[in-house]
């Protein structure tokens, strides 16, 4: 059990530093593609020069970022399902989805700037429009909203806090990210989709460190109390 612990651990620091890597290099290198600023076209055009980055950055946020969030729910799941068993098993199932939605999304974006970029050379335009339909697809998989990972957040906390499991602070924290999460499926509250994104860095963070630190706590009381550390 404090194993698991400190592997779901390390990968909600994981999920943590997969936010930060992919916010910074979005806002800096792949600042034009990332607020927006262009036409399908120059979309394109940019993906083209900087498809090598642009992949490297796909997997970070997409499928790095979903396989450690398998290995987070299943370990958070084993901490919290005996004090809020059904909650717990509805809200990891949201966390098990959440990870599938995220890897697909990033599969159909590498497969879809590889399509379009081979596109480019002979007919941009065609191009450009095929890229706003894999976009889209890509968008309602895990991009456009945060309505699964908000479920699981608050899922998630609600049960930790019926269970007396993780800090309260954190669980609260939980709560307010998952609402945010939730409401960003109305166009005029999309604000909050950055502002979940931000707080789950913090999020993931602090959950992180609870469990490895719980875990360290369980292990250092265990050996205390074997035949040898009594002695």
């Amino acid at each position: 059990m404090n194993n698991v612990q400190k592997i779901g651990g390390a990968a909600a620091l994981i999920e943590a530093a997969t936010f930060v890597i992919g916010m910074g290099l979005m806002f800096t290198v792949l600042a034009p593609y990332g607020l927006g600023e262009l036409d399908p076209a120059q979309t394109v055009a940019f993906l083209a020069e900087n498809q090598a980055i642009m992949y490297v950055w796909n997997q970070i946020i997409y499928v790095v970022f979903g396989i450690a969030l398998v290995v987070l729910s299943l370990a958070l799941h084993a901490r919290v399902q005996a004090g809020a068993p059904a909650l717990m098993q509805t809200a990891t199932a949201f966390g098990l989805i959440w990870a599938g939605l995220v890897i697909a999304s990033g599969m159909v974006f590498n497969l879809g700037v590889g399509a379009v970029v081979a596109l480019y050379g002979t007919d941009p335009a065609l191009a450009g429009s095929t890229w706003l339909a894999i976009s889209a697809v890509q968008d309602g998989l895990g991009g456009g909203n945060e309505i699964v990972g908000g479920v699981w957040v608050l899922l998630l906390s609600w049960a930790a806090l019926r269970a007396g499991e993780l800090p309260k602070a954190l669980n609260y924290l939980g709560l307010a990210l998952g609402v945010a999460g939730l409401l960003t499926v109305v166009p005029a509250l999309e604000v909050l989709t950055a502002v979940f994104g931000l707080g789950l860095i913090v999020w993931f963070a602090w959950v992180g460190v609870a469990m490895i630190r719980r875990s360290s706590s369980a292990a250092s009381v265990s050996a205390s109390l074997s035949p040898s550390g009594v002695a």
